[in-house]
């Protein structure tokens, strides 16, 4: 039967037919899986930015008692958060949009909530502050330096910030008004971010000044 098969010329021509049939379809299959996988995080860094309206929806549909339906979505924004970057990282599509688009929707998320909660009386001013002004740094400080060539890199202070200020946050989302131990955790969380803060902070100085003292003082001066 195999030797009929490349003996015969129809046979033959069946079988290349079939042959680049199926290397077509592998070819087609395995392009929409690469572009998933570059998409993917990017999408659902998109969906968090796309969230913060239904967020501000079901809590202030909620009224005074415990927010259930915007703790839940919450910490989905939350989860989301941990799965775009942990899929990006494993199957090595980072891009510059994710590093910045990713913790600028964790600050806008947070931040939401912080104004929310603060407005309700749920959390005290001083935390809130500290939450808006050192992410209003950040995002500032960032525009600033980004034409220069800074490039944002999360640190793990920073993301061990930002995940408490998740959960505490969403702690006093579906915990009753005055609550006293989901605001501890609040401020543990506050104190992680002006760490982190100061932490980015002290990189872009010392990248600067690292990028200042490569200049050639004298590539500005004739041969002469």
């Amino acid at each position: 039967m195999c030797v009929w098969a490349f003996t015969n010329p129809e046979s033959r021509s069946a079988l290349a037919t079939s042959r680049a049939t199926l290397a077509g379809s592998a070819y087609c299959s395995a392009v929409p899986r690469t572009d998933v996988r570059r998409s993917l995080p990017n999408g659902l860094t998109i969906a968090r930015f796309v969230a913060i309206p239904v967020f501000v929806w079901l809590y202030l549909a909620a009224g005074d008692g415990a927010a259930w339906g915007a703790g839940i979505f919450f910490a989905a924004a939350a989860l989301t958060d941990q799965l775009d970057g942990y899929l990006a990282r494993r199957w090595h599509v980072e891009s510059r949009f994710g590093k910045v688009a990713d913790p600028l929707a964790d600050r806008l998320m947070i931040g939401t909530a912080a104004v929310l909660m603060l407005a309700t009386g749920r959390i005290p001013i001083l935390a809130a502050a500290v939450i808006l002004a050192r992410d209003v740094a950040l995002v500032l400080g960032y525009r600033v330096l980004s034409p220069g060539g800074y490039e944002l890199e999360v640190t793990s202070l920073g993301k061990t910030a930002t995940w408490v200020l998740y959960a505490s946050l969403g702690l006093v989302l579906v915990t009753a008004k005055g609550t006293t131990w989901p605001i501890v955790l609040l401020w543990i969380g506050v104190a992680l971010s002006l760490g982190a803060g100061m932490q980015y902070g002290l990189r872009a100085w010392r990248q600067t000044r690292g990028r200042e003292g490569t200049l050639d003082p004298r590539s500005n001066l004739s041969d002469d």
